[in-house]
């Protein structure tokens, strides 16, 4: 404000009151702007190409005008890359520190949890605020969350952020480990919570499935988890009818019907809260787990009680005529 004032004194003194007043009204007075205006400026573009954006959008009466107050009254830095948003009225004087001070308008990309990794190359590439293509991420290797982007920012740089954030979360979550998970490794807590995840959209079961998986382990018995089998049919993306019976005893690295154990990777990106579970699961000695009907699933410790709870579930489908 200081240096406005100064600025215009100066004016007075050198041009006379009219000039200044001109001045005053096309530099520090209310701009032409009717209503609020978004603008991209591109890396590498110049402060002219800028104006040149402001004038089509409205937001200021003359490029050459724009320019000529900038150089005069305004600062050297250079203006910033991204999206801004003019405010109606905005006067020269503040959409030029807008430009070279202010921050970008901020976009969000959202990974939902136990989202695979196919997916979340979808989602980035399909973002047009984004630039630059990228590859399949390693499955598990980003952490679901919503994060923010600037219009323009590489799809690279968004998927490092993802998985930095992972690499962050399951380094805490793993030095906070408890003596009663069976996992023995980072990357094994990271395959067994993307089962926990696909298994259950219920946030306060993940502690008890990671539990009867747990156990399954321990007593050497295969997990049998679904999606172990869809996984390397779809690579993640939702299969859209039964599994076959082929898929079943299928032999491929993923499939824990037909081997014991781990899949030899994840199959989703698993949140923070399911490779906790995996690390600090539920003291319990359940075994089996099956839907209930009611989007959670019920668990039992023997199989004639899980033979009991499925039977209860497949009468729940045949009254809905499911079955």
């Amino acid at each position: 404000m200081i240096r406005r004032l100064i600025a215009l004194v100066l004016i007075l003194a050198l041009v006379g009151g009219g000039a200044a007043l001109w001045v005053s009204r096309d530099w520090w007075g209310e701009g032409p702007l009717q209503k609020p205006a978004s603008i991209q400026v591109k890396k590498g573009d110049t402060l002219a190409s800028a104006a040149r954006a402001l004038e089509k959008a409205g937001a200021i009466r003359s490029t050459t005008g724009f320019l000529r107050f900038a150089r005069r009254f305004g600062s050297q830095d250079p203006v910033r890359a991204g999206e801004f948003e003019i405010p109606a009225r905005a006067s020269g004087a503040e959409i030029l520190d807008l430009l070279q001070h202010g921050k970008p308008v901020q976009h969000l990309v959202t990974i939902p949890e136990g989202m695979p990794s196919i997916l979340v190359q979808e989602r980035l590439m399909a973002e047009p605020q984004l630039t630059g293509t990228i590859a399949v991420p390693a499955e598990g290797s980003i952490l679901p969350d919503s994060y923010s982007f600037e219009a323009g920012e590489p799809r690279a740089a968004v998927l490092a952020r993802m998985q930095a954030a992972m690499r962050e979360a399951l380094d805490s979550a793993w030095a906070a480990r408890k003596p009663t998970t069976v996992v023995t490794s980072k990357r094994d807590a990271l395959i067994l919570a993307s089962i926990v995840e696909k298994e259950t959209a219920v946030a306060s079961e993940r502690p008890m499935v990671a539990a009867v998986y747990s156990n399954r382990i321990r007593e050497g018995m295969k997990l049998q988890a679904d999606p172990t089998v869809i996984y390397p049919i779809t690579q993640g993306k939702p299969l859209g009818r039964r599994i076959r019976l082929s898929e079943l005893r299928a032999v491929n690295g993923y499939n824990t019907y037909a081997s014991a154990g781990l899949p030899e990777g994840p199959i989703a990106n698993p949140s923070k809260a399911a490779i906790e579970a995996v690390l600090d699961p539920a003291k319990s000695p359940a075994l089996y787990f099956v839907a209930d009907g009611k989007g959670g699933h019920v668990f039992a410790n023997t199989l004639a009680e899980h033979n009991a709870n499925v039977q209860r579930f497949y009468a729940i489908r045949r009254s809905r005529g499911e079955m």
